[in-house]
């Protein structure tokens, strides 16, 4: 195949030798099989340095605020007469579809349910519980991540359309590092733990957009049984599906797949803000959102030093980080790809106050809906997230309400919409990733990388189910958090440079 580069090659050779190791039986490879090998990675990275990824993510965070109120604002993400290529609505459709759909469907009601009854610190069941859940919801999926989205996507598409760099995350290293390195080895390998990122995680949210539809289906059809082989049959249906919106490209399939994504889902809140306890839901959406801009220092630094339940703090927060992390080589690709002509400014205010807004109010309404239930009518939701998973959460809670069937459907069309919208996003940012930064990657190499995208998420389904996919998660992040650390140094020293080339001032 033209176009592609070496990276491609490494990236491809090593992700068919994953997908065969996860293969294999665990009687054939008791104690090397990979479900094994990844939960003791996975257990030493959370306990050894759970703190690293805490702090890089507040890190991550500072930064984009600061670049926000610095001289550097008014920098464009291209040249300076260059204008944005999507309107205000495509592109935050866009960049929201890719960034979380799938997990904010999966988790927005389960998540606040989880947290009322297992708090991370408190007595469950309880007011304060229920605000607390809340909150870290909001945290969870508010500010932080974004800002991880936005700090790697910043410097792709300052590099690319500013400089004309190649549209690879090495490319943006070069003031750092050195170009004569960034075109050896070094660039190589730093591109190849970009493109492995990818790869898990997205493979993570297709896990959970694949468990979600399982779950669903069997919940809502008599007599269908939630197994792994209906969950093999839907991916491989829906990866039939996103390779044809993929051989489509940007403008066809993932825009109107992404516009599709935006009326479901808020066609969706309205319906459940208003059938379910709306008062209750905005009371607590504005409650809720002045105490996570209260909390959020301390949250954002909240360790366990003492063991005081930091299994919870494993299991969400540092999850979640990592999680985050894992998908912003995806997530940053795409969104740069999309971001041309913005200012630094305008670019950074869009990537994190639009898509945190919408999601408080997404979970305002799912998990209060579900936390209202559950604490004034008794309910009993949790009993049923206990015995068939979190991923039931969200049916059942919809059982509740009028014309709860419909909105489950429309809920598992949402699912499945997500679901294609950022595998096909995937397929192209990978394609970008492993031909040297083509905007335009070539149909054949978008093909080969939704085949291993869908067998690593099957791969990892079949290894050990939702455990397997957070595992897979905290894993490829880790190499890849050093590589966003020297971005923020590689971005400043660059900007340092172009400030003293340009009237800042006049360049809007």
């Amino acid at each position: 195949m033209k176009q592609v580069s070496k990276v491609f090659y490494i990236s491809v050779a090593i992700a068919f030798l994953f997908i065969i190791w996860g293969v294999i039986p665990k009687e054939v490879l008791p104690t090397w099989n990979l479900n094994n090998i990844t939960t003791n990675v996975q257990g030493f990275i959370t306990e050894k340095f759970g703190w690293f990824y805490l702090l890089s993510a507040t890190g991550f965070l500072a930064f984009a605020i600061f670049l926000i109120f610095s001289k550097y604002g008014n920098l464009k993400l291209g040249k300076p007469d260059d204008e944005p290529e999507y309107s205000y609505i495509t592109w935050f459709a866009m960049l929201f579809s890719a960034g979380m759909g799938i997990g904010l469907v999966f988790w927005g009601a389960a998540e606040p349910l989880s947290h009322f009854h297992t708090p991370p610190y408190g007595e469950g069941g309880t007011e304060d519980a229920a605000k607390v859940a809340m909150r870290y919801s909001f945290f969870h999926w508010g500010l932080h991540p974004w800002a991880i989205y936005a700090v790697i996507a910043l410097a792709l598409a300052y590099f690319k359309f500013r400089k004309n760099a190649p549209g690879v995350v090495s490319a943006a290293l070069v003031p750092l590092l050195g170009e004569d390195r960034i075109k050896g080895p070094l660039g190589t390998t730093i591109d190849v733990i970009a493109v492995f990122a990818t790869i898990f995680g997205v493979a993570t949210s297709l896990g959970f957009g694949a468990l979600q539809i399982s779950s669903g289906m069997s919940y809502l059809i008599p007599g269908l049984e939630d197994t792994f082989t209906l969950q093999l049959i839907i991916i491989i249906v829906v990866t039939f599906l996103f390779m044809i919106s993929a051989m489509t490209g940007l403008n066809k399939g993932i825009k109107y797949l992404s516009n599709t994504n935006i009326v479901l889902a808020i066609g969706l809140m309205v319906f459940l803000l208003f059938a379910g306890p709306t008062n209750f839901i905005m009371d607590l959406f504005t409650t809720t959102f002045g105490s996570y801009i209260q909390h959020l220092p301390q949250m954002s630094f909240r360790m366990t030093p003492f063991a005081e339940n930091s299994s919870w703090v494993n299991g969400w927060t540092i999850f979640y980080w990592a999680w985050w992390i894992s998908w912003a080589p995806f997530v940053g690709t795409f969104i740069a790809r999309v971001s041309k002509g913005r200012t630094i400014r305008e670019f950074i205010l869009g990537v994190l106050l639009v898509p945190t807004i919408f999601g408080a109010l997404w979970f305002s309404i799912f998990g209060g809906t579900a936390i209202n239930l559950e604490y004034f009518q008794n309910t009993n939701l949790q009993s049923l997230v206990s015995d068939l998973g979190p991923e039931v959460a969200l049916f059942g809670m919809l059982e509740q309400i009028p014309l709860g069937m419909v909105m489950s459907i429309i809920g598992l069309c949402l699912i499945s919409t997500f679901f294609v919208t950022s595998a096909d996003s995937a397929t192209f940012v990978l394609g970008m990733q492993t031909t040297g930064g083509s905007l335009n990657p070539r149909n054949q190499v978008k093909f080969v990388w939704g085949i291993i995208q869908a067998g690593a998420a099957a791969v990892l389904l079949w290894q050990g189910g939702l455990t397997a996919l957070q595992t897979a998660a905290i894993i490829a992040a880790f190499p890849f958090t050093f590589i966003m650390i020297m971005l923020c140094f590689s971005l400043v020293k660059t900007f340092s440079a172009e400030a003293k080339k340009v009237n800042l001032k006049k360049e809007k």
